[in-house]
Formats: C-alpha cells, structure tokens, sequence
C-alpha cells in the first residue's frame, strides 16, 4: 500500500505539514518494502483548488491513504472520490508518524476538518 504524508521538506524526518492542498511535498511510503520518496505538490502554489489538485495527484501515484493535519471540504470531497483514505494527526516527525500509522494508531477522518478557503496564497509583509 502507498501512504502519503504531507511534508515542508523533502526528508522523512521532516516534520508533518498540516496544510494538506498546500504542503511542499508528499512523501510517498511504500508500507510493505518501507522505501519511500518525496515527490513535490504541484497544487502547492495554486491560485485556487489546491486540495482538488492535490488529490488528483496523489490518486495518480496510486496512493491509498494520506496523513495530514487538515483536510478543507473540497480537498475531503476529492479523496474520498478517489477511494483514498484519509487520517488526521498533529505536527510530528514523519517517521514517527509512519510507525503510528503501521500500528493503528492514528486518527481516521469521516469528514472535513478544516473550512473552505478560496484562493491561493496570501502575501506576506
């Protein structure tokens, strides 16, 4: 089974980004070997549809489950869409995280945790 966690970094002993549309990557972890290997979130920088476009990549990568800290209605709606089960956590380190994971330990969602946002990033200053 593929799992993907969301990352700010590249490292699988990163910290979990909980912003699942906009994390940087996705570090994909393949449960049965343990290989895994970080793949950029091309909707990171979307103006709009970030959690849409984010579930359609992960769906192309045959993922089956995804860890994250917030799921948003329309990125909940197209997971679920595509079969890929979704878990909720707080901001930990990913490896540790993967562990939970493969001992039942973590949070599986039913539904939204986060509101509905439109657009893309806001400037900061």
């Amino acid at each position: 089974m593929k799992v993907a966690i969301t990352a700010g970094e590249p490292n699988f002993e990163a910290k979990l980004e909980p912003r699942f549309g906009r994390c940087a990557y996705f570090l994909i972890v393949e449960t049965e070997t343990q290989d895994w290997k970080p793949m950029q979130n091309p909707a990171a920088d979307a103006m709009g549809g970030a959690g849409p476009q984010a579930a359609q990549f992960l769906a192309d990568q045959g993922v089956e489950a995804v860890i994250s800290g917030e799921f948003g209605p329309n990125a909940y709606t197209a997971l679920e869409a595509a079969g890929i089960r979704m878990f909720r956590t707080r901001v930990e380190n990913i490896s540790s995280l993967f562990e939970k994971f493969l001992t039942d330990q973590l949070e599986p969602i039913s539904g939204p945790t986060s509101p509905q946002r439109h657009g893309g990033r806001r400037a900061r200053g």
